[in-house]
């Protein structure tokens, strides 16, 4: 287990389950020695962890949903001036929408699946926070009755994707492409990259191999757009994807950065510094530490 971990969601991402303390308790216990909490369109655990003082370093991070050359990515914002305006303003509007586009994801996905889940159970569950497809999965699968649903099969203890049930239907019925899918407007890669820089920090592509789709010849016209770093060592990449980018990196001068996408319980499998990277602890701080900025915490 690596003890870098820049890449950890908190309560304040729509699918975390932990609040800053508690994160920060964890690392402190695992003897963490760098890590960034990055949720997402959300700064608001830059704050708090200021406040713990958990005697371990972090510094700034969210991680940024963008657009870019009609796919979706996610873009990581390190060490950055957190209280720009820009931030809060992108987190309020993706709530707004995400909150008008709910309905219309129940309706899609009980139509598509013949399962009965109502508005008002949804919102109760949700507790005044963004109404996600991990949060109806969750619900759905936790119905007295979800086995009588073959379509929830899969999903339920001892099926094929029961590894991480409520992500794995996410993907399957209301990511781009699904049944269930609702677009949402993100910023531009592009100008997530701009806000980023503008902010005094630097921009990360998060796990492209999740992103990417195999459409690799998209990388160099990121790399182009002035990205600063790869997260090369993610959770979800393989040997050979993970020695891919980091050629790819080392190759094009960029910042190599690993990270779990830590959330709880809506991905069980997944631990803090657990990410696989293969370079030295040492050698992952230190480039860190040489391309902070000034917003660094």
């Amino acid at each position: 287990m690596s003890k870098v971990d820049l890449h950890i969601h908190s309560k304040y991402s729509d699918d975390g389950e932990f609040s800053v303390t508690e994160i920060l308790d964890r690392c402190k216990g695992l003897e963490m020695k760098l890590v960034s909490i990055t949720d997402h369109n959300s700064v608001k655990a830059v704050a708090d962890a200021l406040e713990c003082n958990a005697g371990l370093r972090v510094i700034s991070g969210v991680e940024l949903d963008c657009t870019y050359k009609g796919m979706n990515f996610h873009l990581l914002g390190y060490s950055f001036d957190h209280t720009r305006r820009e931030f809060s303003e992108i987190e309020q509007d993706i709530f707004t929408q995400e909150m008008g586009a709910a309905e219309e994801k129940i309706h899609l996905f009980r139509k598509a699946t013949g399962i009965p889940v109502s508005i008002v159970e949804v919102v109760t569950a949700a507790k005044g926070g963004i109404i996600t497809g991990e949060l109806i999965g969750e619900i759905v699968l936790a119905k007295e009755n979800a086995s009588e649903f073959e379509v929830l099969k899969p999903y339920l203890p001892g099926g094929v994707k029961s590894d991480m049930p409520n992500v794995r239907l996410y993907w399957d019925y209301f990511s781009p492409g699904k049944p269930a899918y609702v677009p949402i407007r993100y910023i531009s890669l592009p100008d997530g990259i701009k806000l980023i820089h503008k902010a005094n920090g630097f921009s990360v592509l998060a796990h492209p191999g999740q992103n990417l789709s195999n459409h690799y010849n998209v990388l160099n016209k990121i790399i182009a757009e002035g990205i600063d770093g790869i997260e090369v060592f993610s959770s979800y990449h393989s040997p050979e994807e993970k020695t891919y980018f980091l050629n790819v990196a080392k190759q094009n001068g960029l910042l190599i950065t690993c990270g779990s996408d830590f959330h709880g319980k809506n991905k069980p499998n997944i631990q803090i510094g657990c990410h696989g990277s293969t370079l030295d602890d040492r050698e992952l701080i230190e480039n860190i530490i040489e391309r902070q900025g000034s917003g660094a915490l």
